[in-house]
Order: structure tokens, then sequence, then C-alpha cells
């Protein structure tokens, strides 16, 4: 859904025809919401992470890639 919301964003910054696009971005939205829905509707009563949830729960860069040093000549 990000790549379509981006892809729309462009379309419009260059002043182009965007309503194929932007029609996808609305399905997209809707069968996220319908989804949502059933979810709400089988029991499904939790908060839903949002973005900053979401970034907040990833888990942080690990330091086991050796660093790369270059060499000087």
């Amino acid at each position: 859904m990000a790549d379509i919301e981006v892809s729309v964003r462009d379309l419009v910054d260059r002043d182009r025809d965007c309503t194929e696009k932007a029609l996808a971005q609305m399905d997209l939205r809707r069968k996220i919401n319908l989804l949502i829905g059933e979810w709400k509707a089988a029991g499904g009563g939790d908060v839903l992470p949002n973005v900053r949830d979401r970034v907040r729960l990833r888990p942080g860069k690990s330091s086991d890639h050796p660093l790369r040093v270059i060499a000087r000549r």
C-alpha cells in the first residue's frame, strides 16, 4: 500500500493523471477496513499498533556485522 501511496504522490507532484492508482489505493484501504471489521467481529479488541508503535517495537540494529575498514594509501 505504501508503494501505491508514493506513486500517487509522484503523479500528483508531476501534474499527471493518478486516477487509476488512486482508485487502487482506495480499494486497498477498503479491504483493510473490511479485514479490521471482521477481526473486531471475531472478538478482536486489542488496540492495533500505529506506525510509531511499530517502529518502537522493531529490534535495534545489532553489532554482529564486522566494521568495514578502508585502507589508506
